[in-house]
């Protein structure tokens, strides 16, 4: 298990945690109250968590699959990346993609989760060409509909 230092900035509210066991990505809460517009009106929520990731790892903020599919509401930039040399602050970028509805985010209410993982660093090395593969340089709707 990996250790994860992280400094409460709102004494009010709990650490980060998993929700049940087995869950990959832990859950964020709210520390403001927040009036999401509908039709897109978006907003940077503060959590009162901030975090020092580990080098070799990075965090991922994802959104919530129940508060996107209820209410249409989600993570604008997903995921959000977390370097390891961030201290600040974690605060998620949220958007209300229903066209009708408003949508009022509490303090304490769950928002979006943080995932942690190991990323590699890469070399990158010029060459002339790739070796030829099946797929070669075929992209988006190559295979399909």
């Amino acid at each position: 298990m990996l250790n994860v230092e992280v400094v409460r900035l709102d004494p009010d509210l709990p650490l980060p945690c998993y929700a049940k066991q087995g869950d990959a990505g832990v859950d964020l809460l709210a520390r403001e109250d927040c009036l999401l517009g509908s039709g897109g009106q978006r907003a940077l929520v503060a959590t009162g968590i901030a975090v020092a990731i580990p080098d070799g790892y990075a965090g991922f903020v994802q959104p919530r699959s129940g508060l996107a599919l209820k209410h249409g509401v989600t993570c604008l930039n997903t995921p959000g990346l977390i370097d390891s040399g961030y201290r600040g602050e974690l605060k998620v970028l949220l958007i209300n993609t229903d066209p009708t509805e408003d949508f009022q985010i509490r303090r304490g209410e769950r928002i979006a989760q943080l995932v942690i993982q190991a990323v590699e660093h890469v070399q990158f090395v010029e060459v002339d060409q790739h070796d030829a593969t099946e797929r070669g340089d075929g992209g988006f709707g190559h295979t399909g509909r």
